[in-house]
């Protein structure tokens, strides 16, 4: 179960629209996308990207990983899954 910290920095990060588009773009890819392809999925500058992709890391959904001189995102899906139990399970709607 996650706490409410972990469960607000999650929800801001998932509260934008790129953000969301790169998580969907990794996970189209088998949960693991380059940087390299994330910048044909959107129409940002590669600063913007980079911006986007920290908050994802520093929320815990992506893992960095570098490959040589390429970068490489793996999806969190544990936290994920965690994510989704604990606001099932806190926040019932009757």
């Amino acid at each position: 179960m996650l706490t409410l910290k972990q469960v607000e920095k999650i929800s801001k990060a998932l509260g934008d629209a790129n953000r969301l588009k790169i998580l969907q773009h990794i996970s189209k890819k088998g949960g693991s996308g380059q940087c390299s392809e994330i910048q044909d999925v959107l129409d940002l500058t590669q600063p913007s990207i980079s911006h986007h992709v920290k908050i994802l890391i520093e929320a815990g959904l992506i893992e960095p990983e570098k490959e040589g001189r390429n970068h490489k995102y793996t999806l969190n899906d544990q936290l994920m899954k965690d994510y989704l139990n604990t606001i099932g399970s806190q926040f019932r709607v009757t």
